[in-house]
Order: structure tokens, then C-alpha cells, then sequence
């Protein structure tokens, strides 16, 4: 059985969170959430909020049994960019892209 949080519209580039994503992939549960506590990246926040929402999904199927679960799969897309402008010299402008993130995580049993 699978278990799966998505976390949408995160103001996090893809590209920072895939880094500490990339940690996870694969450990138990209690290891991921141990990594994520001690990750000193501002995305790791936004990782772990979504691994504890896909651990209380898991809970509330009673097939699933909680100390058995796994991180299956974790994958970072990207989402929409805010456009912004800079001023430059001469009167010119330079677009700013601020990236956001949609997070997934998908828990199994062992």
C-alpha cells in the first residue's frame, strides 16, 4: 500500500529543494525525519512538512502498517515563476525569475 502528500506553489526553487530531496529518497521514515531536522537549508523545511503529511495519510489507512513505511519515490517539479524587473544602467531592465516548487512524496511499506 502507498501513501502520498503533494505540497503546491512552494517559493523555493526546484533546483534547492532537489538537494536536500535527494537526501531522503529511499530511507525509512524515522531516518528521513531525523535528516530533515538537522539539513540546514531553508528548503528542508517545506520537505518535511510534506513527509509528515504523507505520514499522516498512511495512518489513516488501516492497512498500512506505520513502522514498516519507506520513502518510495520523492520528485520536485517546477511550478510557476513570478516575473519580475530590475532596474540596470542606461535605462534598461532585467527580468527576475522567482521559482516555485510542487513537492510529492510517496511513502510504502517494506
Amino acid at each position: 500500500m502507498e501513501a502520498r502528500a503533494i505540497a503546491k506553489y512552494i517559493r523555493v526553487s526546484p533546483q534547492k529543494v532537489r538537494l536536500v530531496v535527494d537526501l531522503i529518497r529511499g530511507k525509512r521514515i524515522d531516518e528521513a525525519q531525523k535528516i530533515l531536522t538537522f539539513t540546514r537549508k531553508y528548503a528542508a523545511l517545506p520537505v518535511r512538512k510534506v513527509l509528515t503529511s504523507a505520514i499522516a495519510n498512511a495512518r489513516q489507512n488501516a492497512h498500512i502498517d506505520e513502522n514498516t513505511l519507506y520513502v518510495k519515490e520523492v520528485f520536485v517539479d517546477q511550478g510557476p515563476c513570478l516575473k519580475r524587473w530590475r532596474a540596470r544602467a542606461q535605462g534598461r531592465a532585467a527580468s527576475i525569475k522567482k521559482r516555485m516548487s510542487h513537492i510529492t512524496v510517496i511513502l510504502r511499506e517494506v
